[in-house]
């Protein structure tokens, strides 16, 4: 384990807005996906998504006047991230949502920080010291408990509650290489918009002939609320998010960046309770104030560092 200094306040400053924007907008998600249910496929839906948020990536870039064109070992980077993260990972989060609540699926999700924290250290050598794992052991003990709520809120059987869970586990493993990936050397010699502008768009191509492989032809739904949607999903959820995202974690590290999935159950239960009318019970509210605690400790502790460990 590494002793590298905590976050000082400018940085501190720095990644506070767009975490807290990340964490708003993908707390929100978990209710416009379930917009995209319907006569669509969920895979055509997802393919559809990542088109949209590749285009508005393509805009981006073009804006920032950044470079369109990379090289041959780079456009593989981008489609193995692409695979994993906008193909591989999102129609298994679309899948696991038919079996399980949203909310099961986003508790799920939190188990991103102690994977991408191995990840990081077994593959970027990136540090990690006992004060962060504190901190996240607080965290994680506040989603054991928001896991318990959801898990008798389920009213399926145990056998789409099992594939609905390992679909969850699925895309939470892939969304991790994905997460570590783009940290990599490599991934940093390349603007953020193009890369995922690229990614985005090899992810897509992905996606389509997963959808035709599986369910025929493209088919769309002109309902106002699948539209709106899907803008919804592809451009902000997307194309803003993961660029704040990605940002987030070339600065503060694989490990610290993925609180961002620990504070998303707590948005989304938030926004279910104006919503959904969601009743939150004890163990619930319990383990949402020990997931606020848990990320003020990691946030604060020593180790993960955003720049590899030496020696």
């Amino acid at each position: 384990m590494s002793e590298t200094p905590p976050l000082d306040k400018a940085t501190q400053g720095r990644v506070l807005i767009p975490f807290a924007i990340v964490t708003m907008i993908w707390g929100s998600t978990w209710l416009v996906i379930h917009s995209q249910f319907g006569p669509v496929p969920t895979e055509w839906s997802v393919a559809y998504r990542f088109a949209i948020g590749a285009l508005s990536m393509f805009v981006v870039v073009v804006a920032m006047k950044a470079p369109l064109r990379m090289s041959a070992p780079t456009h593989a980077l981008a489609a193995v991230l692409g695979l994993v993260i906008f193909a591989i990972n999102y129609n298994a989060v679309y899948a696991s949502e038919l079996h399980i609540t949203s909310g099961l699926v986003a508790v799920i999700f939190s188990l991103l920080v102690p994977l991408n924290a191995v990840l990081a250290r077994i593959f970027l050598k990136q540090g990690l010291s006992r004060p962060f794992l504190m901190g996240s052991g607080v965290a994680m003990l506040g989603v054991v408990l928001l896991f318990i709520h959801e898990w008798r809120a389920i009213g399926g059987s145990p056998h789409e509650v099992t594939l609905g869970i390992g679909l969850a586990l699925l895309a939470v493993f892939f969304a991790s290489i994905g997460n570590v990936l783009q940290s990599s050397p490599r991934a940093r010699t390349v603007p953020m918009a193009t890369l995922l502008a690229w990614g985005m768009t090899w992810g897509s191509l992905a996606d389509a002939a997963l959808a035709w492989a599986r369910t025929g032809p493209p088919v769309f739904d002109l309902r106002p609320s699948y539209i709106a949607g899907l803008l919804y999903l592809g451009i902000i959820a997307s194309a803003v998010a993961f660029t704040l995202y990605f940002n987030l974690i070339r600065r503060i590290g694989a490990a610290r960046g993925g609180y961002v999935n620990v504070l998303i159950p707590v948005i989304a239960m938030g926004f279910s309770t104006v919503f959904e009318h969601y009743h939150w019970s004890v163990e619930a509210a319990l383990g949402g104030l020990l997931v606020l605690a848990g990320l003020v400790l990691a946030m604060r502790a020593r180790g993960d560092a955003a720049t590899p460990k030496r020696g």
